[in-house]
């Protein structure tokens, strides 16, 4: 038996639960939210463990070195580290009525993650039925990272970084939520294996409109061996933007954030 499976946008009956009108008011939140931040950045790389949030972070601190307005918006709910990573203390959010005050570091730069909204030591837990939570659990992440490009007071940003959980699944939900496709930036280690993985990332991105900007090889020097970051590069004719070593010093990553600016869009 074939299955007559339909979206919202396929809707022509009249819809009394109003979810066409719910999800284009949740977007003009977003749209509206986003209205003075210039450039949304999503740190992506198809896997786990090649160091996006840590590449994140060190982007993050550069460019508000730099003198540019930066936050980031930690998207892996089930792994939040960048406040730690910021050097950020994990406090209670503030509320306002404007939204949800972000965290703000040292350096100024703006920060939001679940690891703000979880009791230390637990894990992220949704409220639903107790089982067949995988029906509804990608549901609800959705909506979490819609909350927070939404709700939370980001102000007038140059850049904001979204640091991404390994896969696709929720790139595709920042682009779907975005009046505009956000840039890409691609973090591989040297293996083949992270090579492969983060093809398919690339290629994700891209088939979505995306803008890649580069690729920058993390992990350099150590035990991994391979040419990824090369590779890549030549078969998306991007930029190899760093290559961060093992024990990085704060030149690396303002070299970045010079060569993530200079790619940035006008000032007004």
């Amino acid at each position: 038996m074939s299955l007559n499976i339909r979206t919202y946008r396929d809707l022509t009956e009249p819809d009394r639960s109003g979810l066409v009108n719910q999800i284009a008011a949740q977007r003009r939140r977003v749209a509206d939210r986003l209205a003075t931040v210039r450039r949304v950045v999503a740190v992506l790389s198809g896997k786990g463990g090649v160091g996006k949030s840590f590449v994140t972070a060190g982007l993050a601190r550069a460019l508000a070195r730099s003198g540019r307005a930066t936050g980031v918006l930690d998207a892996d709910f089930n792994g939040p580290t960048a406040p730690q990573l910021l050097h950020l203390p994990v406090a209670r959010c503030t509320l306002h009525e404007d939204g949800i005050e972000p965290l703000v570091s040292a350096e100024g730069v703006r920060c939001f993650s679940m690891a703000l909204l979880l009791e230390d030591g637990r894990p992220l837990a949704f409220r639903g039925p107790e089982t067949e939570g995988h029906v509804w659990r990608e549901t609800l992440e959705a909506a979490a990272l819609r909350e927070f490009l939404a709700d939370v007071a980001w102000g007038a940003l140059d850049e904001l970084l979204v640091d991404l959980p390994p896969g696709v699944q929720r790139f595709q939900e920042l682009t779907e939520l975005l009046p505009v496709p956000p840039a890409g930036l691609a973090v591989t280690i040297p293996t083949p294996e992270s090579r492969d993985a983060v093809r398919r990332a690339l290629r994700a991105a891209i088939d979505r409109r995306a803008t890649p900007l580069g690729v920058v090889e993390n992990m350099v020097g150590g035990p991994f061996a391979g040419g990824a970051a090369d590779e890549l590069a030549a078969e998306f004719g991007l930029p190899v933007l760093a290559r961060i070593p093992w024990h990085p010093t704060p030149d690396i990553w303002d070299a970045l954030a010079t060569r993530i600016g200079a790619a940035s869009p006008e000032r007004a």
